[in-house]
């Protein structure tokens, strides 16, 4: 993970000056326990380049946290992504300069605009192209993304998914460095670290002077911010935004998860056997607690590989449980790979935007274990339509880093008929979400169910 910056016009070798490094001394420190390094790369009077780095130790990165036996530790990007981590630990390094604070004779030169390039990376984060270019495009950055190209001795893929990001503009170095440490942190798919009203204060101090005048201020705030009540405290709606929100109020939409939550729920509530239901995948428990209220359903278990997401989700069912005619969900640590008995002759068995996150070639193997051992009455698997991307104005080839193939309707729907060639399944394929003249639903869904007779 890298950052680098070069500031060219006259004095840009004042830049050593404002973030308070000597050019002719690398910078190392060690930052709650990884080691930051700093050089100049050039240092000339009309142009100075630093790069500022971070050597991450995977073993100290995780070592120290409650959920250190989360075997998903071991197949995250963390090491290597520039994040909220990053910037966590060149915060320090970059002091002086984030907070404009040099030697008071250098102070002058805070509030000088340099002709400036900021290049950062890796990146991974599931926000398109085109969003990250709205988010830097305000503050008069021309916006370059890069994906580099890879040449594995196997066939994979040649190009990484993994983007390098440049900005071009005329600006300060204080305020690229605002801009930076609080739109990194949008970019990342999580937060490392532990959000309160402090994260309110550091955003409101970065953002001084320009963050009030971005058209994407509110999506900011949600993105850096995660909560509803720390959004809800930090009172961010602008005046054009409350107008805009009692004007087009019939605009508002559901969020695509919320709508694939409700098209499950009403397939499950549909089907005539429920008594048992499987949720594979289960997460941090959202839709098994959802199913928990439906009536006929007698068990759920929820079906979670990862420590930390089971730990959030047995919290969200005990909450749940106050509730009258609420049935728990038991949770059960798992993975399709492994045959598990005790889910073998489940009612309703729910794949909810799991497929996707499997190699292709491994797939296989799991259906065949799910309809020659387990034999649910009813199967329900959804995944995205690799054709929507085209309306979200994706350049990506996927909609998520983690997604190992996205299919198009046509495929979808082949793969699932092909499945009731060896099996006595019945297909239904529905789309879930906003329809497309063109493209489809964002979400296409299939439900199997097994042929009355056949055992």
């Amino acid at each position: 993970m890298q950052l680098s910056m070069k500031v060219k016009g006259e004095g840009a070798e004042n830049v050593s000056r404002l973030i308070a490094k000597n050019p002719s001394n690398p910078y190392e420190r060690m930052e709650k326990g990884q080691n930051v390094r700093l050089a100049f790369t050039t240092f000339e009077a009309y142009e100075a380049e630093f790069i500022i780095y971070v050597d991450v130790d995977p073993i100290e990165l995780v070592k120290s946290g409650s959920n250190h036996f989360d075997i998903t530790h071991y197949i995250n990007d963390r090491e290597f992504a520039v994040s909220s981590l990053f910037c966590s630990y060149i915060r320090k390094a970059l002091g002086t300069a984030l907070n404009g604070k040099p030697k008071e004779e250098y102070s002058e030169w805070v509030h000088h605009a340099f002709d400036l390039e900021v290049s950062f990376g890796p990146i991974a984060s599931h926000l398109p192209d085109q969003r990250i270019q709205e988010l830097f495009e305000p503050m008069g950055y021309a916006v370059e993304i890069e994906r580099r190209d890879i040449d594995y001795t196997f066939d994979l893929k040649t190009r990484s998914t993994a983007r390098y990001v440049t900005l071009k503009g005329i600006v300060t170095v204080q305020q690229a460095l605002q801009h930076l440490f609080i739109l990194i942190p949008v970019l990342d798919n999580f937060k490392h670290y532990f959000l309160d009203e402090r994260e309110i204060e550091k955003i409101e101090r970065y953002g001084e002077g320009w963050l009030d005048a971005h058209p994407l201020k509110r999506y900011i705030y949600e993105q850096s911010l995660r909560f509803k009540d720390l959004v809800k405290q930090a009172n961010v709606a602008t005046n054009t935004e409350k107008k805009q929100k009692n004007d087009d109020t019939d605009q508002a939409k559901t969020p695509l998860n919320e709508l694939r939550y409700q098209a499950i729920l009403k397939k499950v509530q549909s089907l005539p056997a429920k008594g048992t239901v499987v949720d594979f995948g289960s997460g941090e428990g959202k839709l098994a607690t959802r199913l928990g209220f439906i009536p006929g359903i007698g068990e759920i278990l929820a079906v979670e590989p990862s420590q930390s997401a089971q730990l959030k989700a047995l919290e969200r069912f005990e909450k749940a449980a106050a509730k009258p005619n609420f049935i728990q969900p038991r949770s059960v640590w798992g993975s399709l790979f492994y045959y598990d008995a005790q889910l073998q002759g489940a009612d309703v068995i729910i794949l909810c935007e799991v497929i996707e996150h499997i190699n292709e070639e491994r797939l296989p193997g799991i259906m065949n274990t799910i309809f020659t051992f387990y034999q649910p009455k009813s199967l329900i698997v959804t995944t995205p339509n690799q054709e929507y991307n085209a309306v979200y104005q994706m350049n990506e080839t996927m909609r998520h880093a983690d997604h190992r193939f996205e299919w198009n309707r046509r495929e979808f729907a082949s793969w699932c008929e092909a499945w009731t060639q060896d099996f006595p399944y019945s297909i239904t394929i529905e789309g879930i979400g906003e329809e497309n003249d063109e493209y489809g639903s964002p979400t296409q869904m299939c439900t199997f169910e097994r042929k009355e007779g056949d055992n």
